[in-house]
């Protein structure tokens, strides 16, 4: 069947040929069938070989079907007209209905079904009046029956297959549809899970990684000198590290298997972790001062965290890019529709160092910010220093 399908689809013609030939096979049989004389609903039968007229109409009609699928009314109303051509002028044995049915069938298949039912009463009417009235049997025999019997349900036949068929293509459609709607959902969540995770990844590795180089500078630089002060900068070096690992855990334990050991349970940063964060950065060598409001409402996680990563970053920024002698300030308002988180540095002594080729910090704080419905300014101050505020609802957009 699959090898007959492929040579069927390589040679579209010869399915149609096979058609043409068994219609013609069909009628030269039914041909042989000859009503001889009688009257009522049963006619005797004699049987003997079709007439030439016959032999030539049945050849025509079965040559027109070879051409019923690209030009379906044409071959209908050439295999009508040779029926009726048969009427008039030959005996009444009407083989040649047999290719009309074919043709009205696949009309009815592969058109609309008003103008099934409009062509198909139109030759059920013509065919079966002229049978009655040329026909040698009363208007009511067996042969004017069965040739309307046969359009009709060539006609229901043909409207059942093209409504069977255009059902089948909607559902596959439709299931394609579901398909594609579910991969790009899917590939929607996977982008954004990405980037959630880069951007938690960029926040832990830049903080601590500063603090890092921060403190390794310092025991570098008082090492010979003072060696009470350089241990202290190596302990903070291993705790800037350890917390870098635990937080890089944390944040690559989402994207375990199952069957992986599970994940820490500790709950995601927030503004309650915010002291924790500050004393980092002043043991770091940076000045900051902090204030947060005592009757700041509740916040979701998500905000929280936010508002924690945008403080973790903009200090970070400050550390890195300030000038000598750079002082810090943190503040945690209530706002209209939610909270306001500012950071502000006046540049300090010297220079603001700019980092070669940028970095995405900022980028990842206005997306992280955007995405939970808030707003971002990110921006240097008058007279120096740079200012970092966002404004997170406390709600965030569904």
């Amino acid at each position: 069947m699959t090898r007959a399908c492929c040579w069927s689809r390589a040679h579209p013609t010869a399915p149609d040929v096979a058609i043409a030939l068994a219609a013609l096979l069909c009628m030269f049989v039914t041909a042989f069938a000859h009503p001889h004389g009688g009257r009522g609903f049963t006619t005797p039968i004699e049987v003997h070989p079709p007439g030439p007229l016959s032999t030539v109409l049945m050849t025509l009609a079965a040559a027109a079907l070879v051409l019923r699928r690209h030009h379906p009314r044409s071959v209908l109303f050439v295999t009508v007209g040779l029926t009726v051509a048969e009427l008039v002028l030959g005996p009444a044995t009407e083989p040649v209905v047999f290719s009309v049915v074919v043709a009205l069938f696949t009309l009815a298949a592969h058109t609309d079904r008003p103008t099934t039912w409009r062509v198909g009463l139109l030759t059920m009417a013509v065919l079966t009046a002229v049978a009655m009235a040329l026909g040698t049997g009363p208007w009511y025999s067996q042969q004017n029956l069965g040739l309307f019997a046969w359009t009709g349900m060539a006609a229901a036949a043909g409207d059942a297959v093209r409504s069977r068929r255009a059902f089948i293509d909607a559902m596959r459609e439709r299931a394609e549809r579901a398909e594609r709607t579910r991969e790009e959902e899917a590939g929607r969540r996977v982008a954004e899970e990405r980037l959630r995770i880069a951007r938690d990844l960029h926040d832990v590795v830049a903080h601590h990684i500063a603090l890092v180089n921060v403190q390794a500078g310092v025991a570098a630089h008082v090492m010979d000198k003072r060696p009470d002060q350089a241990k202290e900068a190596l302990a903070h070096v291993r705790e800037a590290s350890r917390s870098a690992i635990d937080e890089l855990r944390a944040t690559v334990g989402l994207l375990r298997q199952t069957g992986d050991p599970e994940a820490p349970t500790e709950p995601a940063p927030g503004l309650a972790q915010l002291d924790a964060l500050v004393d980092t950065f002043r043991s770091a060598g940076l000045p900051v001062r902090c204030l947060v409001e005592d009757e700041a409402p509740r916040l979701p996680a998500a905000v929280g965290l936010a508002a924690y990563r945008v403080v973790q970053e903009a200090l970070t920024n400050v550390r890195k890019h300030a000038g000598a002698d750079a002082k810090a300030e943190v503040s945690v308002v209530r706002a209209a529709t939610g909270i306001e988180v500012t950071v502000l540095d006046d540049g300090g002594s010297g220079p603001r160092e700019v980092a070669p080729g940028g970095g995405h910090g900022l980028l990842g704080m206005r997306e992280r910010v955007t995405a939970l419905g808030g707003s971002l300014v990110a921006e240097p101050r008058y007279g120096g220093g740079f200012r970092v505020q966002a404004i997170l609802p406390v709600q965030p957009p569904r």
